[in-house]
């Protein structure tokens, strides 16, 4: 016991001196078994004392919102306090993955300054674990096809989020069709999650009138064209479970936000709610000068030579998921804005 003690200190000690001296863990990630399709070579690596491996989950894009899109980010949650998962379980190594990785951990730095026979005790360290019984025996070999060791991934988008170390179990048996028993194990909803975070949506380019300059007293019309903002989906797949989801955000509203409080909003809560038929306010008229328009703003104020207010338009998203085993439901609304220069004139008149 003491000794498995010692070895277990000494893993922790060794890999905390690895990372520091941003040492690379050994290349020995292939040999990857075929689970109903074409194989392809795991990769992976360390996070401290734990295995890790790369996420296989795949993502595609669907809808036409960004087609012309010079903008493009992953919306912010608005109101709450929510992230997609910084980290998550997925299956990564088969039986003979997880042997040549331990066998290659053995040789690794054996001739390095620092880090001399520091692979030895992590692959002892590991060999308890994976071949000597505690809790299997030789790799699991004899399972080889049967199911896979789940590991922990980290999302590629949050990879300097605190919480993408808190996935920090070593890699683990689960057999073939079964679900683990891992609040963090990759399932439909946790793609779902991390297909929000790959949601192309347009950056959010207003259209105004007047175009360069506004008046004091006189209304600043803007607008959306419908074409430009449609629902756009991105579906996650993971390669091998049968498990997918599609994340699928529809405009909502457009809140404006006119960069001083010396402003009138139209309307007055600066929200603009979408037309029917799709988009946003109504494109100016001319002749329409003095009306006040369903989405702008009137500045009380001028801006000084040179200077400009900063006009934040922010579109709202709805974001729904679906899966492939037939759950879905909400995710947290998402925003993502833009600011425009909005230079202010005091006159009497404007032709538009």
């Amino acid at each position: 016991m003491n000794g498995h003690r010692t070895a277990a200190v000494a893993l922790t000690v060794c890999t905390t001196l690895l990372i520091s001296s941003q040492a690379a863990a050994p290349s020995a990630w292939a040999d990857r078994t075929s689970r109903g399709g074409a194989g392809s070579e795991v990769k992976g690596g360390a996070s401290g004392r734990v295995i890790t491996a790369q996420t296989r989950v795949r993502t595609s894009v669907h809808g036409s919102g960004t087609d012309h899109a010079s903008v493009t980010g992953s919306p912010s949650p608005v109101g709450v306090a929510w992230t997609p998962p910084a980290c998550w379980y997925e299956p990564a190594f088969s039986p003979k993955e997880i042997k040549s990785t331990v066998k290659a951990w053995r040789v690794f730095g054996a001739n390095a300054p620092l880090v001399g026979g520091v692979g030895y005790v992590i692959s002892a360290a590991l060999e308890h674990r994976y071949k000597d019984g505690h809790p299997y025996k030789n790799y699991n070999l004899s399972k080889q096809g049967e199911g896979m060791f789940w590991a922990s991934v980290v999302n590629p988008n949050r990879q300097d989020d605190p919480e993408a170390t808190s996935c920090d179990r070593q890699p683990f048996w689960v057999d073939e069709g079964q679900t683990p028993a891992e609040p963090m194990a990759a399932s439909p909803e946790i793609l779902a999650q991390y297909a929000y975070d790959e949601l192309p949506v347009p950056g959010t380019e207003i259209k105004m009138a007047p175009r360069a300059r506004s008046t004091v007293n006189l209304p600043t019309w803007v607008w959306l064209d419908k074409g430009r903002f449609k629902k756009i989906s991105v579906t996650a797949t993971l390669p091998g479970t049968g498990l997918s989801a599609t994340t699928t955000a529809e405009p909502e509203s457009l809140h404006i936000d006119p960069g001083t409080p010396d402003a009138t909003r139209f309307p007055a809560s600066g929200g603009c709610a979408i037309r029917d038929g799709g988009g946003i306010g109504e494109p100016y008229a001319r002749g329409r000068a003095e009306t006040a328009p369903p989405c702008g703003v009137t500045y009380l104020h001028s801006t000084a030579a040179n200077e400009a207010y900063a006009l934040r338009a922010t579109l709202t998203w709805k974001i729904r998921w679906s899966s492939s085993t037939g759950e879905g439901g909400g995710l947290p609304s998402g925003s993502f804005g833009a600011t425009r220069r909005i230079p202010v004139q005091e006159i009497q008149s404007v032709n538009r």
